[in-house]
């Protein structure tokens, strides 16, 4: 190939997110010179990556589908980027437009269309079978199906074959270095604070009301306790009110997106993911990556549990309480902050071998087309 193939991703913007964050990992380590990504977003609003992603050589391609839902219009801007790219490889990652995104492929004559599962669940609410009925039309027109892990995979397509393609760390990053501890503790005024962790977008599947209610109860045995929490998103105000109403503000710091959360996750003692659902949820396996111990849900898939410093409570069956004294008991494992890159190998999690998998997986997809 004289010039690099060139995928197109859609997702709905490239925003700080799990899902963003794998995307980025494999674009900054592929061989640009025989794939390069480009990006179609479902918003128009200029996102966390988008300069990076310029940088890389990549196209962004801003539609206003999900603010006006005129999917007439976006059909007709996707066939004019389509023709425009030549693409013979299209990667869907959002199944709420997935279905328009691929009959439209389909009729351009892609040859390979990629659905693709990030999500062993939805929350149950007035649009649920809204939702459900979109994710059944959003397998139609796809020829390949992938998922971010088995149960995310077994959710969405039930019995049809996938690939599985692991949520990849750049696992050297996140070794523990006690000088990198100290230095963020120090950045963010915290001496000898008990600090409980959480790294995720700002939406109500990330549970952070739980979060919250299970502080409290932390600082009711640790009263030196303090609150990180890494992230934006569209319930922001929701946990402002909630801190403020819960007069626990002068221990809670929102901390906003990162761009070096591996440092972050070693300033903490203990991290807690109490998600309703994930499809397998990556800063989990950061947090274990950075040595810091820690309790996931039982929304979160098995596969997420690599090492001895993760353990799975329940949201229903375990109280705030319990979760409380769990968390400040595994913080005291004998792992904890210690070099736990071994563990991301061993589970196949390590960037260097994710990258070689998809790299080798588009090329030979596109070969065969």
């Amino acid at each position: 190939m004289n010039k690099p193939i060139r995928i197109l991703h859609v997702l709905q913007r490239m925003e700080a997110g799990g899902t963003q964050a794998l995307l980025m990992n494999i674009y900054r380590n592929i061989n640009r010179s025989k794939i390069q990504f480009d990006f179609l977003v479902e918003y128009p609003d200029k996102q966390f990556y988008d300069d990076e992603i310029i940088k890389l050589g990549g196209k962004i391609y801003y539609t206003s589908v999900r603010k006006n839902f005129n999917v007439f219009k976006y059909q007709k801007e996707l066939k004019r980027i389509i023709k425009e790219n030549d693409y013979k490889i299209i990667h869907v990652h959002a199944y709420t437009i997935g279905y328009f995104t691929l009959k439209t492929a389909k009729r351009c004559g892609i040859p390979v269309r990629i659905a693709h599962s990030h999500s062993n669940n939805m929350i149950k609410d007035f649009k649920t079978s809204f939702k459900r009925i979109l994710q059944k039309l959003y397998l139609i027109y796809a020829t390949d199906f992938m998922a971010c892990s088995v149960e995310a995979g077994d959710y969405l397509f039930k019995g049809k074959k996938f690939d599985v393609l692991k949520n990849a760390i750049d696992s050297k990053r996140f070794i523990f270095n006690q000088k990198t501890r100290e230095t963020i503790r120090k950045e963010l005024n915290i001496k000898n604070e008990f600090v409980v962790g959480h790294v995720g977008r700002l939406k109500i599947e990330k549970n952070h009301k739980f979060i919250i209610n299970v502080f409290k109860k932390i600082k009711s045995k640790k009263s030196n306790s303090k609150l990180l929490l890494l992230g934006e998103g569209p319930f922001k105000k929701e946990i402002l009110d909630l801190i403020k109403k819960e007069d626990i503000e002068k221990d809670v710091l929102i901390l906003g997106n990162k761009d070096n959360v591996n440092e972050y996750l070693q300033a903490m003692d203990v991290f807690i993911f109490p998600s309703k659902y994930e499809g397998l949820g990556i800063a989990a396996i950061e947090s274990q990556a950075a040595g810091t111990p820690i309790i996931i849900s039982n929304g979160v898939p098995d596969e997420t549990i690599i090492s001895p410093i993760c353990i799975k409570m329940s949201l229903e069956e375990n109280t705030y309480e319990e979760w409380a004294q769990e968390l400040i008991n595994i913080s005291e494992n004998e792992f904890s902050h210690t070099n736990m890159q071994k563990y991301i190998i061993e589970a196949g999690m390590d960037l260097q071998s994710i990258v070689n998998w998809i790299q080798n997986y588009y090329l030979d997809k596109y070969k065969s087309k």
